[in-house]
């Protein structure tokens, strides 16, 4: 190291500070961070198509004429998502930070200790299948189709396990017809513990035949319940439709819960004569329940952004966000306020007829 020696004490500085900017680079530039990059995702109109193909197409019978009505140009109602960056450097986090569209955040809040990058992504995946049939439940619900009962949940050391499924439709029980929740439980109320309930019940075979079934479940006691026989099921009470509804999304890739009211709102727009849009651009997001209410969704300041830049001048909100979509709303995007798809529908009308809107 006499060369080194031998320098002047700049020359010295000067060489060392070269040394450290190039290892600081090198680390910078090929170390991971234990971080991703949250910023704006895929949109895409549910009044449209994805991959050449319409995102909602039915089959079966009684199909309305509407879902053949071309949409106007100019009508969407976008759905949006995130994007998560995994596996950055610390300088192309910097820059993704810099653009002002994207935020840092620990690692393990998108991908938790103990599961895998595929795991989360199976979830995630659930959860937009599960937006996907509720939107259809909350859908055909607003339209008034008729509702059935299903057997539902039937938790372990129930009397109906290995006798009932979960997918049967309950039709009647002991002969007395059912066709909502209400109805079963009156028809449950004329029995008691110990009795043998002849469950009347339409099950679907794996080779897509329905057919009726008489099946008999012991009743059992359950004082929560009261003195009446008890079959040890959560039924569920859902619309049904002669007609099938697939979306071309299901095998796209997205996860997450979140485009839920825009999927329902897409749906009664086709299964219903005119324009929800009435020619504008509407986006929005929300997770939707069975009884239409529109739940908070992570990321909605991004979302905004992803909407706007698309074209968007008017975004639905769920109102649980309004407060943090309040804090950043992009130029020219009116943010409106809504707790159920009871709203979105108002607010949807209140755009097509120029009448002011309920902002957050």
């Amino acid at each position: 190291m006499s060369w080194f020696a031998s320098l002047s004490v700049r020359g010295r500085t000067l060489l060392v500070g070269l040394v450290l900017t190039a290892a600081l680079v090198a680390a910078g530039s090929t170390i991971q961070i234990p971080y991703v990059a949250i910023g704006p995702g895929l949109t895409v109109n549910t009044l449209g198509s994805y991959n050449d193909a319409a995102i909602f197409t039915f089959g079966g019978t009684d199909i309305p004429a509407s879902v053949d009505e071309k949409t106007p140009e100019g009508s969407h109602l976008n759905m949006l998502t995130v994007s998560v960056t995994d596996g950055m450097t610390l300088f192309g986090a910097l820059g993704l930070w810099a653009s002002g569209n994207y935020s840092l955040v620990p690692r393990e809040e998108q991908f938790p200790a103990g599961k895998t990058v595929e795991e989360v992504q199976q979830e995630n995946a659930k959860s937009f299948e599960d937006s996907q049939s509720l939107s259809e439940i909350v859908a055909l619900r607003y339209l008034k189709y008729p509702e059935v009962t299903y057997v539902g949940s039937i938790p372990e050391g129930s009397p109906s396990v290995n006798v009932l499924d979960p997918q049967d439709q309950i039709v009647a029980l002991n002969d007395e017809p059912v066709s909502t929740v209400d109805t079963l439980r009156t028809a449950l109320s004329t029995t008691l513990p110990g009795d043998i309930a002849k469950v009347t019940v339409k099950r679907t075979a794996a080779d897509g035949k329905t057919s009726e079934v008489d099946a008999k479940v012991t009743l059992t006691a359950n004082a929560q319940v009261g003195s009446y026989g008890f079959l040890g099921i959560s039924a569920a009470q859902r619309p049904v439709a002669p007609f099938t509804i697939a979306n071309s999304l299901a095998t796209s890739g997205i996860g997450g819960p979140s485009a839920g009211m825009m999927f329902t709102l897409g749906i009664i727009d086709r299964l219903t004569p005119g324009d929800l849009a009435s020619g504008h651009f509407i986006a929005g997001t929300g997770e939707i329940d069975e009884s239409g209410k529109v739940g908070p969704i992570g990321g909605i300041l991004l979302k905004m952004i992803s909407a706007r830049d698309a074209g968007a001048t008017y975004f639905l909100a769920p109102a649980d966000n309004c407060a943090e979509a309040l804090t950043r709303v992009p130029a020219g995007l009116t943010v409106i306020r809504v707790t159920t798809v009871t709203d979105a529908m108002t607010a949807l009308d209140e755009i097509k007829n120029g009448q002011p809107t309920t902002g957050c």
